[in-house]
Order: C-alpha cells, then structure tokens, then sequence
C-alpha cells in the first residue's frame, strides 16, 4: 500500500494520467482508503482549474520581436 507521502509525490503523474495500470490501482485503492489524501487530491484539482482561469502571462517586447523574428525566417524557408 502506498503511504500518504507517496501519494503526495505522485499526485501530479496520476492527475497527468502518466501512472502505470498497476499505480493507478494503488493511488485509487489510496484515495478510496484515505480520507486524508481524497481531500489533498480534490484541492490539486481545484487548484488546477482556478490556475487555468488565469490569463496568460504578458510577453515582454523582446521576446515578441524575436519570436517573430524566427517566424518570419520560417516562413521564408518553408514557402
């Protein structure tokens, strides 16, 4: 069985859905346990959703300059 430290730590691959069949079983057989850890998982996932909500961060002048720098070039070498 897993511990809770374990579950911590692999919480990330199993909401990525990256877990073997077999680890997948044992984080479920986990959370189903655990009260503890279905709470630390529903706030993972909470989290998530409000972190999707934000916008995007802004891109500095540069980095736009440069980016479409290296499009332009792209596009010259691929028409």
């Amino acid at each position: 069985m897993l511990t809770c430290q374990q579950v911590a730590e692999g919480v990330t691959d199993f909401l990525e859905g990256s877990l073997s069949w077999k680890d997948f079983i044992r984080f479920r057989i986990h959370f189903w346990r655990c009260i503890g850890c279905r709470n630390f998982l529903g706030q993972m996932k909470y989290t998530i959703r409000i972190l999707q909500q934000l916008p995007p961060p802004p891109i500095s002048p540069e980095k736009k300059q440069a980016l479409l720098l290296l499009f332009r070039a792209w596009v010259k070498t691929h028409s």
